[in-house]
């Protein structure tokens, strides 16, 4: 193929995710080898392999004004940009021909030596049809991106550079580009796995005792303990949101991690400092004996012991959503094999986490519970200070982010744009909505397809009449104006909102597990031998140990065997594996609920409704029969936890992925009130029982906390079916990302870019 004698180029640009070139005002169209071929013939501009100006990221394709611009003008512009050439065999008429018609800036010469070039090659047969070049060259799209060896791995022709191996919209810690064989990868995320252990040694450890702390130390009754545990957990996940927010529009996610986590060591710091001076909390007292009158804490204490929690909050929030989204950055998701990947790095993400969390609520709990919490807060601060050390010893094989604006921006376009367009007439087709065809447009390493659900959005994107005008570039304001693109990116976070939402009655029964659960454990048997007791906080280390061992066999056995049957890349889709979690969650409070029957049985049976926890003998039931809630929430923690974390990531837009992984944390913190609302709920509508309420005062006996559980097992059941309609009614983001995107998808994406109007 070679260009139309006629054509006069302004603008030519390279489509990354199809490596293609294509010529705006021509509407010529041939592989990117064979543009750079034209480059070199002086028919198209030639390109800088340099950066974007204010920008990061691999080298990008820059054109001049004009294919046929006077010659010497470019040729000293190409001098002082460092432009050289280095020829393959096949291409040195090409260039010779073209370097002397540059010199004299004869136009028809160089079509000439073009025009030769390509019948002395047809007639030695080495001319191939238009998007296959002769074998020797790196020209298709899998040679382009694993070239033979014959091609240099960063080939320069003229003054365009290749870097095959170079990651579009990341750089490396210096903002230099990311390139595959030394940055990203699999050792890139051990350094996250690691941090990812340490910051739960410590979160996990307060998050399953700090029941314990509030009642015994702080003396706040059962009720406002339980309260106050699940606001700070609440608290901790929704503010992921502003952590994702800030990694992806002001600083990228590796920076995140490290600033917030430092806000998360000080928090821990105040509280090891409250812990070891008596001056700063109550006196010591058993909230537990009716006779007793316990001071609560109060005053500056209590202003204390909020500031240090709420540190913990903040940091720890921010961490957990920049961390997995720094994670998966480390694989391409363009490369089949990286790409199956990122579902292998959240398994592991989630194993990682149990693991911390497993040494957390056995080691640092006991510490906590028998050397003095300052001893455990104090191995806090040291966890989360290892957490910071080893996240910053891989600094050097990251692939970071390139941020992309804020999302919150983009999301407030599209709804100002669509409401200014309101009283314009959708076009009949959908070819006819804006998507623009700059270079800016080509460098976006991410295109989406338009779709027919939610239409009113689609106004955002109609061109007015007045604005179109060939070859001509107008400037249009974003408020007024937005591409097909930028609107389904609102359209994908719009359908996930109801998958999102079917998750919060799940976390709100995960929340019963770390404060009713404990409770109930103080009352039961917690002798292991004659020797030694497990604290009630540490049976939360039943579902993370069967995370932990579940793990690997489900991401190297199920998977590969699931995949065989399904034909889907992770084994079952993601709705699907969120779905199991699900039901398995209402499974889990309907155990606890006969658990709880059993455990006042045996109360009642003994004389023991009456018993004061930590002060009379434990009711004689191991306190192991609690186990069986937490077995069967930790395999659906495992189902609904990283399946709904991969499958925001892999839907969101890649500008929105902290934010849009924010969300599966988001998630556990509307579980986390909605548990606090529930109890007073329930409380008030039950305050005519005895105890003035299903679980009011202090005395478990004689609390309904079963029949509460039956409570949360009917919700979670009617949760379900209300989950089965929203994931049949969602539609997965069309994959349209290079190599990943099936062929039917990719050439109707490249008849969509041709045709879309440009402004």
């Amino acid at each position: 193929m070679t260009w139309p004698a006629d054509c006069t180029v302004h603008t030519v640009r390279i489509l990354l995710t199809e490596q293609v070139c294509v010529a705006d005002d021509c509407g010529v169209r041939m592989s990117a080898w064979q543009c750079m071929e034209c480059c070199m013939a002086g028919l198209v501009p030639r390109a800088s392999g340099r950066l974007p100006r204010g920008g990061h990221g691999p080298p990008v394709w820059l054109t001049g004004e004009s294919a046929l611009a006077a010659g010497g003008a470019r040729r000293s512009r190409w001098a002082r940009q460092g432009g050289r050439v280095k020829r393959g065999p096949e291409q040195s008429s090409v260039c010779n021909g073209a370097e002397e018609a540059r010199g004299v800036g004869r136009d028809e010469q160089v079509r000439a030596a073009t025009v030769d070039s390509r019948r002395q090659r047809r007639s030695a047969g080495t001319e191939q049809s238009d998007l296959q070049p002769a074998e020797h060259s790196c020209s298709t799209t899998d040679r382009l991106v694993n070239p033979p060896e014959e091609c240099s791995k960063n080939a320069e022709y003229g003054d365009i550079t290749i870097q095959e191996n170079e990651f579009e919209g990341f750089v490396d810690w210096k903002g230099r580009p990311a390139r595959k064989k030394s940055h990203g990868g699999t050792r890139s995320t051990l350094f996250v796995y690691v941090m990812e252990g340490f910051d739960n040694i410590a979160f996990l450890a307060s998050a399953v005792n700090l029941v314990t702390y509030f009642t015994v130390f702080m003396h706040l009754e059962v009720a406002d303990a339980a309260n106050t545990l699940t606001n700070f957990m609440g608290t901790a996940f929704l503010l992921a949101l502003l952590g994702g927010f800030i990694s992806d529009a002001y600083i990228n996610r590796f920076k995140t991690c490290i600033i917030f986590a430092s806000v998360e060591l000080i928090g821990y710091l105040i509280l090891t400092i409250q812990a070891n001076k008596k001056s700063l909390k109550p006196p010591l007292c058993n909230i537990f004996d009716p006779k007793a009158v316990c001071e609560k804490v109060s005053g500056g204490n209590a202003v204390m012991m909020y500031i240090g929690l709420y540190l913990v909050a903040l940091g720890n929030g921010a961490v957990k959503a920049a961390l997995p989204a720094l994670g998966a950055d480390q694989f391409d998701e363009r490369d089949p094999k990286e790409r199956r990947k990122i579902s292998t790095f959240f398994n592991f993400f989630l194993m990682s986490l149990s693991i911390g969390a497993c040494i957390g609520v056995t080691v640092v709990v006991w510490l906590m519970n028998n050397k003095g919490w300052d001893v455990g807060f104090g191995i806090c601060v040291a966890a989360v200070f290892l957490g910071i050390l080893s996240l910053t010893g891989g600094i050097s094989t990251y692939r970071i982010n390139v941020l992309g604006g804020s999302p919150v921006t983009r999301i407030a376009q599209v709804f100002v744009a669509a409401f200014h367009n309101r009283k314009f007439r959708l076009p009949e087709n959908s070819g006819n909505l804006y998507q623009p065809r700059d270079k800016k447009a080509a460098l976006h390493s991410e295109k989406l397809v338009h779709t027919n659900q939610f239409k009113f959005l689609d106004k955002a994107a109609i061109v007015a009449d007045n604005l179109v005008e060939s070859d001509t570039k107008l400037s249009v304001s974003p408020w007024h104006l937005c591409s097909v693109t930028q609107v389904e990116e609102i359209k994908v976070l719009i359908r996930m909102m109801p998958v999102f939402a079917s998750t919060i009655v799940m976390n709100t029964c995960l929340a019963q597990l770390q404060t009713f659960s404990v409770t109930q454990g103080i009352t039961m048997d917690t002798s292991m031998g004659k020797h030694f007791e497990i604290p009630p906080a540490s049976l939360s280390i039943i579902p993370l140990v069967i995370i932990v061992i579940i793990t690997p066999f489900y991401d190297r056995v199920f998977v590969p065997l699931a995949r065989k049957f399904t034909g889907h890349e992770t084994g079952i889709t993601h709705l699907q594996r969120v779905g199991v979690g699900l039901v398995l969650s209402a499974i889990s409070m309907g155990i606890a609920a006969l658990v709880e029957v059993k455990r006042k049985n045996v109360a009642i049976d003994h004389g023991m409704v009456d018993n004061i926890a930590l002060v009379m003998p434990p009711i004689p039931i191991s306190v192991f029969w609690l186990g069986f809630q937490y077995f069967v929430f930790g395999i659906a923690d495992l189902f609904t936890f990283v399946g709904l974390m991969e499958f925001f990531y892999s839907e969101a837009p890649a500008g929105m992925r902290s934010l849009a992984t924010a969300f599966s944390w988001s998630s556990l913190a509307l579980g986390y009130f909605l548990s606090s609302v529930l109890v007073k709920i329930v409380n008030r509508a039950t305050h005519k029982t005895k105890t003035h309420g299903w679980l009011g005062g202090d005395n478990l006996n004689r609390n309904h906390l079963n029949l509460f559980y039956w409570l949360l097992s009917t919700l979670s059941i009617l949760n379900f079916c209300n989950y089965l309609f929203w994931a049949r009614w969602y539609k997965y983001k069309p994959n349209t990302k290079g190599k990943v995107a099936d062929e039917a998808s990719t050439m109707h994406l490249a008849e969509y870019s041709l045709q879309s109007p440009s402004i």
